[in-house]
């Protein structure tokens, strides 16, 4: 069992209802694990998040994610500095 605290739960960057309908029938074409790991640091297109855990890259993604429940606030992230950006 890990001691770190938990992550502030992630903030999507605009409404749910402005994501892009193709972009997530895309995303839920993908298997769970696919998703995770595409998210993971160290990828091309990691998640990345501003200081306030608002969500940079990433948003559709985490909206299919959490649609099959998968608890989305403990997935690591890059967090980008306001000037990065």
């Amino acid at each position: 069992m890990s001691d770190d605290p938990p992550l502030p739960p992630l903030k999507l960057l605009h409404p749910e209802d402005c994501l892009i309908p193709l972009k997530l029938q895309q995303r839920d074409g993908l298997s769970t694990d696919v998703l995770v790991r595409s998210l993971a640091p160290g990828q091309r297109e990691c998640l990345k998040t501003r200081q306030d855990d608002t969500i940079i890259d990433g948003n559709h993604r985490i909206y299919v994610l959490r649609k099959r429940s998968v608890d989305v606030d403990a997935l690591p992230r890059e967090i980008i500095l306001k000037e990065e950006f």
